[in-house]
């Protein structure tokens, strides 16, 4: 709440208006604008989008504050993923982590951090029955069992290829939401 208040006094100080300009300009209260500034409340909705409006700034300037953008993060982020080879489900316990530690700090993390770990959740799943249906037709010498092998491997690729991918455009721009979105386990 506080890191609103803040910004908000801040950029009307840069513009060079006063309490009493900005509120008569986005056409709310003087007092309202004196309790965001102070910290006493915090803008939402209509009076947040009139006084970025008369401030000629986006709302998600101002709810962003404080946090910061860090592709490197990002990029260990999704990087991070490719640690199922080493560690049993590292695909989605290191990430997990990383997300978790950071996810209010970094500028596209909190949205980025679901959609990879929905979808890291679901590979475990098809990755896990996959392998163990594999055995299990092995075991009871099915002819087909092979294909079963080769979709695990197919899985097991393609979760390495789409984290280097990811990272690479991660690194030319910040996207959201790379990763497909099949089932969301995680809001």
């Amino acid at each position: 709440m506080n890191e609103i208040g803040k910004k908000i006094r801040d950029v009307r100080k840069k513009k060079g208006l006063s309490q009493e300009e900005l509120a008569e300009c986005a056409k709310v209260n003087l007092r309202t604008i004196q309790r965001i500034e102070n910290n006493e409340s915090e803008p939402r909705g209509k009076t947040l989008n009139l006084i970025c409006k008369s401030l000629n700034i986006n709302a998600e300037d101002i709810l962003d504050y404080g946090k910061q953008t860090d592709k490197s993060y990002l990029i260990i982020f999704h990087l991070s993923v490719i640690s199922f080879l080493v560690i049993p489900l590292g695909n989605i316990i290191l990430p997990l982590i990383l997300w978790i530690s950071k996810k209010d700090k970094i500028i596209g993390l909190k949205d980025i951090g679901v959609n990879l770990l929905n979808f890291q959740i679901i590979w475990s799943i098809l990755a896990f029955l996959s392998i163990t249906t594999f055995a299990f037709f092995k075991i009871m010498h099915y002819e087909y069992y092979p294909i079963l092998f080769y979709i695990f491997i197919g899985l097991c690729a393609l979760n390495l290829i789409l984290p280097i991918f990811f990272a690479i455009i991660t690194n030319n721009r910040i996207k959201e939401n790379l990763y497909p979105n099949i089932i969301r386990l995680i809001k």
